[in-house]
């Protein structure tokens, strides 16, 4: 699903209207027509209740009347509240309020009602309240600004008004680019869009606004979207289907690849087992763990189908660049390193993950204390021989880029996306809603995951499985959607079962096999 911002789908519009010959009195009527039909499946039970329509005097305000329109023709009772002046309203939105206003007066309980300022709001507030759900036809996804005067006072009261409120194309207040509230904005129990999904309906906090969210065909072609370069998707379960196929029946442990994880230091070897054994239950045919010498006979018993293979330590516990040549030659044979996972950052370690990243030729997942000891030298990663994939938190985001975790999470896209092309590599940004950013500019937004998630070794299972599905086969990229979609849908059925609090990384290794079966085969 492409997720498109307020220019492109602007850019759609004039596009389908002035080149294509769609006339946009067309796209309105599709688009409020759309709307109405999924309001009435999403709230079955209003009949026959009294609907309020919020309308501003736009194009946002002209779906308005055209979802009142059908709605009186469906035997509802409707007052469009129009926050302007009738006068006020122009083009295509002016043709709808006519034609809803003849309807209003073959009508005795429906009615347009003017309200162009703050005493005439007040002398309809009471009015207002007396209906039992509203519709947010208010401001459309051109607003940049924060929401004033009686706008702002609009919204307020349907959110105050505890009754089911429906939005057009996005929640009035809404950024449709970023998902943040310009000042105030509609909680929507519903929102209907039209032609594509905006980022804002799924980046957070946009999302807690938008409620259920339905993508309404109005009519745009769509080569018109092909043309536009739109470089934002949202991650669906048909992409990650698409990437497994059946396994022969004569298939053995060979068949399925073979990763090497570099991984643990003393006090952090669960990481290193969480690692190792994500890796093998991701469908993985073989997982050697290199740990430190001195930590492989307590690993051992962590990981039971993953092999160990301990490696020499010039400090007791820790790998240092004095390995290095014994790891390269423990990637022979292997499909993808997996290196990170409680790692630790001390000097010679940082030697050993920068000469693993410039001489290794299989693809890399570089993860938790990997992504610190390059924190600096990021520039090192335009020197590698092998794609590299890294899956920072946004901490590590932070060291990465040498901001504030604060930057980081102000722009995560942005700044995921800048730091994949300039690196030449796939950055998978952690956090609610993960972003994986590829090289070519094309950045992915995850749906799944939830709350539940918040606790020690969760990055950990994500390195092993993205890992895991680069040494089955499936390229960088498609190994980064599903490590991050699955990870995430694994979370989401925990959730279902055990609650949001409390389970654990070892909970979502059990769930792996089950929840690719289950609901991705």
């Amino acid at each position: 699903m492409i997720l498109v911002t307020a220019d492109q789908m602007q850019e759609m519009d004039k596009t389908t209207i002035e080149s294509f010959g769609i006339p946009g009195c067309v796209l309105m009527e599709n688009a409020g027509r759309g709307a109405v039909d999924f309001l009435l499946k999403k709230f079955k039970d209003i009949r026959p209740q009294k609907i309020a329509v919020m309308a501003g005097r736009g194009n946002n305000g002209g779906d308005g009347f055209v979802m009142a329109r059908y709605l009186m023709e469906k035997k509802f009772d409707v007052t469009v509240f129009l926050l302007s002046l009738k006068n006020k309203v122009k083009g295509d939105a002016k043709l709808n309020m006519d034609f809803a206003q003849k309807l209003c007066d073959r009508s005795r309980t429906s009615s347009i009602i003017e309200i162009p300022d703050a005493d005439a709001f007040e002398k309809q507030k009471n009015q207002m309240r007396h209906h039992d759900l509203f519709i947010d036809a208010i401001l459309g996804t051109g607003l940049n600004s924060d929401v004033k005067g009686i706008f702002k006072d609009a919204i307020e009261l349907m959110n105050a008004s505890l009754k089911p409120v429906f939005s057009i194309d996005i929640p009035s207040g809404l950024d449709s680019d970023t998902g943040q509230p310009l000042g105030v904005a509609v909680k929507a129990d519903a929102t209907a869009t039209f032609a594509f999904a905006k980022a804002g309906h799924i980046l957070f906090p946009g999302n807690t606004f938008t409620g259920e969210l339905s993508v309404i065909d109005i009519g745009i072609p769509d080569f018109i979207a092909q043309e536009k370069n739109i470089a934002l998707f949202l991650i669906e379960k048909n992409d990650i289907t698409a990437c497994f196929t059946p396994r022969e029946f004569q298939s053995h442990k060979g068949s399925f690849g073979h990763v090497l994880v570099i991984a643990g230091s003393a006090g952090k070897t669960g990481a290193a087992a969480l690692c190792a054994n994500a890796a093998m239950r991701c469908g993985t045919g073989l997982v050697t763990l290199g740990v430190a010498k001195s930590l492989n006979t307590s690993i051992e018993s962590l990981v039971i189908e993953p092999m160990t293979h301990p490696l020499p330590e010039k400090d007791k516990g820790c790998l240092s660049d004095t390995c290095f040549d014994e790891i390269q030659s423990l990637l022979t044979g292997k499909q993808a390193l997996a290196m990170g996972p409680g790692l630790g950052t001390r000097k010679g370690t940082k030697k050993l993950v920068e000469n693993l990243i410039l001489q290794t030729r299989v693809p890399m997942i570089i993860d938790a204390d990997a992504i610190n000891c390059i924190a600096g030298n990021s520039k090192i990663l335009k020197k590698k021989k092998a794609p590299a994939i890294l899956t920072p938190h946004p901490g590590e985001m932070a060291g990465l880029c040498g901001m504030t975790t604060s930057d980081v999470q102000a722009d995560r896209i942005g700044i995921a996306s800048s730091f994949a092309k300039t690196h030449d590599c796939i950055l998978i940004l952690k956090g609610a809603q993960t972003v994986v950013s590829l090289p070519n500019g094309r950045s992915y937004i995850c749906p799944t995951g939830n709350p539940g998630m918040a606790s020690g070794g969760m990055g950990d299972v994500l390195t092993g499985m993205i890992a895991g599905f680069c040494a089955q086969g499936f390229t960088p990229e498609n190994a980064s959607l599903a490590g991050v979609y699955i990870h995430g849908l694994c979370a989401d059925i925990l959730s279902c079962d055990m609650g949001a609090f409390g389970f654990v990384a070892t909970d979502m290794i059990q769930m792996i096999p089950k929840t690719i079966h289950q609901y991705l085969l």
